[in-house]
This record gives C-alpha cells, structure tokens and sequence, in this order.
C-alpha cells in the first residue's frame, strides 16, 4: 500500500525483520504470551455476548406487553433523529452521501493500490464503516416511507372525525355513534403510535455501529499518533487519499452519532474486540503460510516488546 506521492519508488512497506514461515519464528515464550493474552481477550468478549445477548434474546422472545417494555431498543431508533425538531429525511441525506463518498474513496484506493489494501486493518474498518453507512441509508429510507405514511394516516383521522363532531342525531343514536368513532379513532392511534421493537437487521445495525466505534478509534489513533510520526522520520510525504481515508470515517461517524438515536449498551464493546482479534488471527495464519511484511511493526513478534504490545 502507498502511503507517498503515488511515485512506485517512493512507496513504503515495513522492513520484513525475520522469517516468519519457519517453526522457531512461533514457537517461543513471546508467541505463547502473545497467544494467551488474545486468548483471554476472545474470551471475555465471547462470554459479555453470550450473557447479554442470550439475556436481550429471552426479553425479545416473551409474550404480551412485556416484550414491548424490555425490547433492548425500538426499530425507529435505526432512523430516527436524536431531536424530534429534525426530519428523518436529513439524517437519510447524511447517510446516503456518507455511504457515496466512502464508497468512492474505497474504490478509488482499490484502482491505485489493488487488493493488497485489505492486508490492513484500516481498510477492513474503512470496508464495514461504508457497510453500515449502506445499511443504515436502507432503514432510514424504510424509516421515511413509515414516517410519511404515520403522519398521512394521521391526518386522514382527523378529517374523519372532524365531519363526526358536527352531526345531528339523536341523543342515543349519536352518543353511541361517538363512541363508536372515538373509540376506533383512539384505537387507530395507538396502532400508529406503538414502536415496534427492533427487528434482527435493526440489531445488526447497531452491532455494526457499536464495532466501528472502536475501530475506528483505534486506527485513527494508531495511524495519527504512532505511524504518522515514524512516517515523517523516514521523510515520507503522506498523499491526500491516505488522509482522507483516515480521517473521513471518523467524521461521517461521527456526524451519524450526533444525528441518530442509537443507544450504546456497553457490553458489545466486546464486538470490537472480537473483530480485532479476527484481524490478528488472520495475520498470524498469514504469515505463517507466507513470509511477507507486518503491515503494523507492533504486530512482529520477533521482537522481544511484543508481549507488552499485544
């Protein structure tokens, strides 16, 4: 991957330290550290999803009005503005062009560097980011045509009922009539006005979030505050589509949590961390199969600080 002037000798790649296919490359006390402190890590994070989605899944599957009182969170919350002053057609706009313009950059990225852009962790984050973007541009448009057609069947109840307030019948007859439209009218409101707890895709959605979250931390953090220094020691020049794609996910991001109405249960932090560690399980069967660079020097367990890296 490029990380200069887009000059083929001005591109950069981590200095390859060790042969990693070899046996003694992994079988040492600092893989074996490595190794159990992923480990535990997988394990925390499986065991926080086990509890607390096993737990949402049992309030999602009862019965009657209890499930309507203990959904996790509702199906507008996917498309539906923090503040109820903002229409949820804005929050759609955000989303679409957030979803184009990452969407642009991705396959920009992919024409100049190819495939091998996927090595890093940056653009697996940068990949599920445009993803959610994706999704989230789908339930927000779901979520206007449900918008529209509640206030449109609003609407259509007051004018039905406006013409009923003015008729003249018998005191019997229209008080049973009244009734009869009050209570069809107050029971068509609450069909309207009842929020649906959220669907699996609403979950998925908000897992999705929840992952690029810290993700997107991460990486930014990593790239401005540890390679970006390292970078301009070795005086290598830092072209506008590595900016972008390092600072863009975090702002349309970021731009999305301030807009929408997503709740952050803080256990599925641990889909964060389960993503890192597939990202870290994957170079490690990489690199034992091949002998190629670590796209990140910390991820070299040939040196003797790795332990504490990990």
């Amino acid at each position: 991957m490029s990380f200069t002037t887009g000059s083929p000798k001005d591109t950069w790649q981590p200095v390859m330290t060790a042969n990693t296919t070899i046996a003694s490359y992994w079988l040492n006390w600092r893989f074996f550290l490595c190794a159990i402190w992923v480990l535990i890590l997988m394990t925390i994070a499986l065991i926080l999803i086990w509890k607390n989605e096993h737990r949402c899944g049992v309030e999602r599957d009862s019965g009657g009005n209890r499930q309507e009182a203990e959904a996790p969170f509702y199906d507008d919350e996917t498309w539906r503005p923090c503040l109820e002053g903002i229409h949820p057609a804005w929050l759609l706009v955000f989303r679409v062009f957030a979803f184009f313009a990452l969407s642009v950059l991705l396959i920009i990225s992919v024409f100049v560097d190819g495939g091998s852009i996927f090595y890093f962790y940056t653009q697996w984050t940068f990949t599920s980011v445009t993803i959610y973007f994706g999704l989230g541009s789908l339930l927000s448009i779901r979520g206007c045509y449900q918008y529209h057609k509640r206030a449109g069947d609003k609407r259509v109840d007051n004018v039905e009922a406006d013409p009923e307030q003015g008729t003249r019948v018998s005191p019997s007859v229209g008080q049973s009539f009244n009734t009869s439209m009050a209570m069809k009218s107050s029971n068509s409101h609450e069909r309207l006005d009842v929020r649906q707890p959220a669907g699996k895709l609403a979950f998925i959605f908000q897992i999705i979030f929840q992952m690029n979250a810290g993700a997107v931390v991460l990486t930014d953090c990593v790239f401005w505050f540890i390679l970006v220094p390292f970078l301009a020691i070795k005086d290598y020049h830092l072209t506008s589509l590595v900016i972008g794609i390092h600072s863009l996910n975090a702002v349309f991001l970021l731009g999305d949590t301030a807009l929408n109405s997503l709740r952050f249960p803080w256990f599925r932090i641990a889909y964060f961390l389960t993503w890192t560690i597939v990202y870290v399980l994957f170079q490690w069967i990489v690199h034992a199969a091949f002998r190629l660079w670590w796209p990140y020097p910390f991820l070299d367990l040939s040196s003797p600080y790795a332990p504490l890296w990990y």
